[in-house]
């Protein structure tokens, strides 16, 4: 089965949207896990979910670094 790489973009109604590669797919949030939240990196595989945080936090990172910039005066 395929893993698919994503980013939790907000959640709507029992559905988590998730980021996939620049397009936007609705998964039960029931398959994720409870300390799931917005801007986590996930790797779906059917209905197993996995946080990688370590990825959730580089990426959080690279966002700070950009906002730094454009508030530079």
């Amino acid at each position: 089965m395929k893993k698919i790489k994503g980013i939790i973009d907000r959640f709507e109604e029992g559905f988590a949207v998730v980021e996939i590669e620049g397009k936007t797919k609705d998964y039960p949030k029931g398959i994720f896990p409870r300390e799931i939240q917005i801007g986590d990196v996930v790797y779906i595989t059917g209905d197993k979910v996995e946080i990688d945080r370590r990825e959730t936090k580089k990426l959080a990172k690279e966002i700070e670094d950009l906002m730094n910039e454009v508030w530079e005066d």
